[in-house]
């Protein structure tokens, strides 16, 4: 598996590096990385992520629990979906929630491989995570918000999803000039998703700062 991914990274990589280039990457090369699944899980999965995405910081700042509810929106690869699970514990849950069949696909086989009780993929809809009421003590939600249009009816499902006590964790680029991420007309800035959320019954309850060119904002029902 690792080599396949090694060499899909390398047969990919023009469209990689333009990728990770916000100031030459159009918007027409960006939707189309997203529709080569191959060339976009290369991307996820290529180990130079780690140097901005800091997961294990990010994954050690939640502080999650064992028997914690997860619901990974957006997931793709499962870059943080396999690290939440060994996290939850066996009675924990992680939901890697996805709308492209191929990601699923590529989670689904990679669940197999490594023999892990506590992950369920969702083939989601695109305005609709498919989750339950009051089954998800975490939504955590990395660099996918821009790609959801019908934001605040998502939004509402997501609150009524959540445990009380529930959170909902926000990363994404933000709205300026960095080395890495989406064109700027995908990016939202940290103001207006602040702004979106208290408008839907959230408040800021924490934010970290830690990653160079990343928000990272942690939100609860007011």
């Amino acid at each position: 598996m690792k080599n396949r991914i090694a060499l899909t990274a390398l047969i990919f990589l023009p469209v990689y590096l333009a990728a990770q280039n916000p100031g030459r990457m159009t918007m027409e090369e960006m939707h189309k990385l997203h529709q080569d699944s191959k060339a976009y899980i290369a991307m996820m999965e290529d180990p130079a992520r780690a140097a901005y995405q800091k997961p294990h910081e990010v994954v050690m700042s939640l502080d999650i629990k064992e028997g914690e509810s997860i619901a990974d929106i957006g997931a793709g690869s499962g870059y943080f979906t396999f690290r939440f699970a060994h996290h939850v514990g066996e009675k924990g849950k992680i939901y890697a929630v996805d709308v492209n069949p191929d990601m699923i696909l590529y989670m689904n086989r990679r669940i197999r491989e490594l023999q892990l009780k506590n992950i369920v993929t969702v083939l989601s809809a695109p305005d609709d995570p498919l989750l339950l009421d009051k089954s998800i003590d975490r939504f955590f939600i990395c660099e996918t918000w821009h790609h959801i249009q019908a934001q605040t009816q998502y939004l509402a499902l997501m609150k009524k999803m959540l445990k009380p006590g529930g959170q909902i964790t926000m990363i994404d680029f933000q709205k300026k000039a960095t080395p890495v991420g989406p064109p700027d007309e995908m990016r939202v800035a940290r103001e207006d998703v602040i702004r979106q959320m208290e408008a839907n019954g959230f408040r800021l309850a924490k934010e970290n700062t830690f990653l160079p060119y990343q928000y990272f904002l942690i939100f609860a029902i007011k």
